[in-house]
């Protein structure tokens, strides 16, 4: 579900991301807000629902926190409840945000990793190292272009 269309789900979303990744819940808040104003393509944010229950979730910001501002924008905090895994979620969902944001005119998504292989089942290609802030050692940039 995408947030911007279900203004409802932004709080319960925000708590959600924070509790996985442990970045201030107000953080997600205030980028919720502004992909609720709809003034642009980026950010946005998804999630997926069973039942009433968030089980899968992903944003789509300008930078994921990395030394490279020209890589933009960061596909982030994607995570599916471990309950939930190996059944194809994550690469619905990466295939559906690749396929939302080419609609919005942006058909190039990049991706900050420590995964070595994950994105690439999903037509992501690794595109090179970059320095995350903070962390000691560089990590993998995924890209996706979308056809």
């Amino acid at each position: 579900m995408k947030i911007r269309e279900h203004p409802e789900l932004a709080n319960k979303a925000a708590a959600w991301f924070h509790e996985k990744w442990g970045i201030p819940q107000q953080a997600y808040t205030e980028s919720m807000e502004k992909c609720l104003q709809n003034t642009s393509a980026v950010p946005q944010w998804y999630v997926v629902l069973q039942n009433e229950n968030i089980i899968a979730g992903l944003g789509v910001i300008e930078n994921d926190f990395h030394n490279r501002p020209d890589l933009t924008p960061n596909v982030c905090a994607v995570y599916v409840e471990e309950a939930f895994r190996c059944r194809g979620i994550a690469g619905q969902m990466l295939d559906f945000v690749c396929r939302d944001l080419a609609g919005m005119g942006i058909s190039t998504l990049y991706l900050l990793t420590d995964h070595d292989s994950f994105y690439e089942r999903y037509g992501w290609e690794f595109f090179c190292m970059v320095q995350g802030d903070g962390e000691p050692e560089a990590s993998r940039m995924y890209r996706h272009k979308y056809h």
